[in-house]
């Protein structure tokens, strides 16, 4: 776990000295909310769960449960996906 920390370390001093986004060193999502009808998330893995009521998204780090009514996935490509509905909550999971 030790070596983890010191790659995290060394990514965020990276990210820092060379002014560059997060997401590019990192490998981070970038999560766009656009009221609470849509929502577009970067730099994601995978569709673990697709319900009208549940999307579950894996990124590099984390999971991302999207929580509503009528969601959808409006489309999504390699780099981008878009949901659409009436999004109640988006959750974190590690």
């Amino acid at each position: 776990m030790r070596a983890k920390q010191k790659q995290d370390q060394l990514k965020n001093k990276i990210t820092s000295v060379t002014g560059m986004p997060d997401e590019v060193i990192l490998g981070a999502s970038v999560i766009n909310i656009l009221g609470y009808h849509k929502l577009y998330i970067e730099n994601y893995r995978g569709i673990l769960e697709y319900t009208s009521c549940l999307i579950r998204i894996q990124t590099k780090q984390i999971q991302i449960r999207v929580v509503g009514k009528k969601l959808k996935i409006e489309y999504y490509t390699n780099l981008e996906m878009k949901i659409t509905g009436d999004i109640c909550s988006i959750e974190f999971c590690k």
